[in-house]
């Protein structure tokens, strides 16, 4: 079992920066990969980043590539989106996931959090 816990969502203003993080529990964190996704109002649930469980190789969306960077902290059983330069259009529920597999595909993944609100205004 693992269990995952999103914070740092909250209300930017066009430009700025948030810092997402994800706190898992229950089985070794160092196990699994990770993915970030993201769903805005009216639109499917989407991809944003992943990260081996390493932390060495990264994969990231065309739409936040150069802007957001996927990292984990595996003693602290934390993995990290650092969003930068954030735009209207990032503004959408953020969740993290874990799975076995490093994958860009929702199925890949078997735990997820409850998912954190971020706002960009423009």
């Amino acid at each position: 079992q693992v269990q995952l816990a999103e914070s740092g969502g909250g209300l930017v203003q066009a430009g700025g920066s948030l810092r997402l993080s994800c706190v898992a529990s229950g089985r070794p964190f160092s196990n699994y990969v990770v993915g970030w996704f993201r769903q805005a109002p009216g639109k499917e649930r989407q991809s944003v980043a992943a990260l081996s469980e390493s932390g060495i190789f990264t994969q990231y969306a065309d739409s936040v590539k150069g802007r957001f960077t996927i990292s984990r902290d595996n003693a602290k059983n934390t993995a990290y989106l650092q969003m930068n330069s954030l735009k209207f259009e990032d503004t959408a529920v953020y969740y993290c996931a874990a799975g076995l597999i490093m994958s860009m595909r929702q199925n890949a993944y078997d735990y997820w959090g409850q998912g954190t609100q971020v706002t960009v205004s423009s």
